[in-house]
């Protein structure tokens, strides 16, 4: 959902999220150059602190996921992060962190809303 989703995202935010979260089913195929970037991006897009869960990987299964579960906040950084196996991820938010990249780089203050409406 962080690829194909962005948009979503983008509403949450204009509605007041803050912490953001996607269930993830990457590939293996796909997976290894695109799931902790698209995370990354989501939560600078939005300025919030993004997190895309996803089982461990289990080559037995009929579809194998790329696990890799990974916690990012709003200025990119990966806060916590998994490998393949099972493992619990964690995440203290920082609402001063929020507000300060909010500040910082107002890209919603500076938006025009106008531009978006069919």
């Amino acid at each position: 959902m962080i690829c194909d989703f962005g948009e979503l995202a983008h509403l949450m935010r204009a509605n007041g999220a803050h912490f953001i979260i996607y269930p993830g089913a990457f590939d293996m195929a796909t997976g290894s150059y695109n799931y902790e970037l698209l995370t990354r991006a989501r939560a600078v897009d939005n300025q919030v602190y993004c997190a895309s869960i996803s089982s461990a990987t289990d080559k037995t299964a009929t579809y194998v996921s790329w696990g890799h579960s990974v916690i990012a906040a709003p200025t990119g950084q990966v806060v916590d992060s998994a490998t393949d196996t099972e493992k619990i991820i964690y995440c203290n938010l920082k609402m001063d962190e929020i507000h300060f990249v909010r500040d910082s780089i107002p890209i919603w203050k500076q938006k025009r809303k106008d531009m978006y409406e069919v």
